[in-house]
């Protein structure tokens, strides 16, 4: 299996002296969904921002398929797509207004945008919206369009941060239906959340980060056998309560 994200000794410190990560290390292959686990205030969000580019980090290396985020970071930001809860589209643009808007930032060329916006189209069923102006649409069709916006670029990278936290069953599936297309195309798919139920159905591998430190990173199989455990739940429920 390829790396395509590296993260090495990975420290992020403010001013005040708090760690919020602290020499976290670990891969993402192609084809490989991995899930970035922890409890609240554990340093997900950060890491996921560092890797993004968003946020300066104190110590450590990250590359994008061999890049280096920072000195190739506009680079790396073409190969990076991130799904958050927060939807962020255009109410009064339609469905295909707002994916021709994010695709004309990413400077795609218009034949190429155009074939993108009818596979993703095709991909994530929004052809009876797709033309309907956002503002109409209801939390699963906003969904669906916040993923293919995410992904108009066909970033090599993808990470899902917390992407299925208030959404109802149906659009919960679409989100993981997705990953899984998205490994089967040989992507690197990061899914950071507290849901273990999805994280352990989906995930090859984990992290599980609490107070900024790394306290497991294997498979979810392994991890189960090395803690005794029945499912992931009660992994990181053990873990957490170690660490």
């Amino acid at each position: 299996m390829q790396s395509i994200l590296k993260v090495q000794n990975l420290v992020k410190e403010y001013k005040n002296g708090f760690r919020a990560v602290d020499d976290v290390s670990f891969e993402v292959g192609e084809g490989e969904i991995f899930g970035l686990l922890g409890p609240n205030g554990a340093g997900k969000t950060t890491i996921i921002r560092t890797i993004s580019t968003i946020l300066s980090f104190t110590g450590g290396k990250i590359e994008v398929i061999g890049m280096d985020n920072i000195k190739n970071s506009l680079a790396v930001r073409k190969n990076i797509g991130v799904l958050t809860t927060d939807i962020g589209a255009y109410e009064r643009f339609s469905g295909k207004e707002n994916l021709k808007y994010f695709g004309e930032l990413y400077g795609m060329n218009k034949q190429v945008l155009e074939k993108r916006i009818g596979q993703l189209v095709a991909l994530l069923d929004m052809k009876d919206f797709i033309d309907k102006k956002a503002g109409e649409y209801s939390t699963g069709m906003k969904q669906r369009l916040a993923i293919a916006r995410s992904v108009i670029h066909d970033p090599k990278v993808i990470i899902f941060d917390e992407p299925t936290s208030g959404l109802d069953v149906l659009a919960s599936q679409t989100v993981r239906n997705f990953m899984q297309h998205s490994r089967e195309l040989g992507r690197a798919v990061i899914f950071s959340t507290h849901q273990m139920y999805d994280a352990e159905k989906l995930c090859d591998r984990v992290i599980i980060i609490h107070k900024g430190k790394t306290i497991a990173y294997d498979s979810v199989e392994n991890l189960k056998i090395k803690t005794d455990a029945a499912d992931l739940e009660d992994v990181f429920l053990k873990l957490v309560a170690v660490g």
